[in-house]
């Protein structure tokens, strides 16, 4: 990556690394001669258990999981291990995270300023039309459900700041230091399965929990999503903190 590619965010993220910092599941160290990033599971591995990857080669590392599977969302927390990079200098680290999680260090850097550019569930389902419009249907308290499901950090360690009324932001703690500033495709795309859902008179099939799933496959009954919308239409919202 050129040095003329050198952008205002990438600078000042990397001026808060001192030793080392932890951003998603990416653990980047300041080097002398730049910069390495790994697995976090990969802290303590010797380098020669770890891959060494050119450019081309961090691409397709975050497409596909473990498993062989596609990660439609960058930010699940299903990155896979064994590798590291070495960023030579601040473009360099740019180029590798805007690999791994796109766009994550432009958000980052947005939230340094105030207030923050973030669009609510509400408004962001407000601009929909067509087949996305009818998620503009789910109450609060369905829609604070279907969020905390499909945003749950065991499916995407985004720090969510929007919301919608009866329910609060992401901790700090609870996630990463990735933003999340507004509704994605995959929420979208959830919210309008679950309204579809909440219109049916009878209830779904049972779902067959042993068959493979796709991540966004939101018409199998067993999909995770789905299955943790249950668990959080059940469970208590938890209330914005007051001023």
């Amino acid at each position: 990556m050129p040095a003329e590619e050198l952008t205002p965010d990438i600078e000042a993220l990397a001026a808060t690394i001192h030793d080392e910092l932890l951003f998603g599941q990416v653990l980047i160290r300041r080097g002398t001669d730049g910069f390495e990033l790994r697995h976090v599971m990969d802290t303590h591995h010797e380098l020669a258990g770890l891959r060494s990857l050119h450019e081309h080669e961090i691409r397709p590392l975050a497409q596909f999981a473990s498993s062989g599977a596609f990660r439609p969302l960058k930010s699940a927390p299903n990155l896979r291990t064994g590798w590291r990079i070495t960023a030579v200098n601040i473009a360099a680290l740019g180029a590798a995270l805007d690999r791994l999680y796109p766009g994550a260090a432009a958000d980052w850097f947005a939230v340094q300023k105030a207030p923050p550019p973030i669009t609510s569930y509400r408004e962001f389902t407000s601009r929909q039309t067509g087949m996305y419009r009818i998620t503009t249907h789910l109450d609060d308290g369905l829609a604070g459900a279907m969020i905390r499901a499909c945003c749950h950090v065991d499916f995407c360690l985004k720090r969510r700041l929007w919301s919608v009324a009866g329910l609060a932001p992401d901790e700090a703690s609870a996630k990463s230091l990735i933003p999340c500033l507004e509704p994605c495709a995959i929420l979208l795309e959830f919210a309008r399965k679950i309204a579809r859902l909440e219109q049916q008179e009878s209830p779904p099939s049972e779902p067959n929990v042993n068959a493979p799933i796709a991540e966004c496959d939101f018409d199998a009954p067993g999909n995770p999503r789905r299955l943790r919308f249950v668990l959080e239409k059940q469970a208590p919202a938890v209330k914005p903190k007051s001023d």
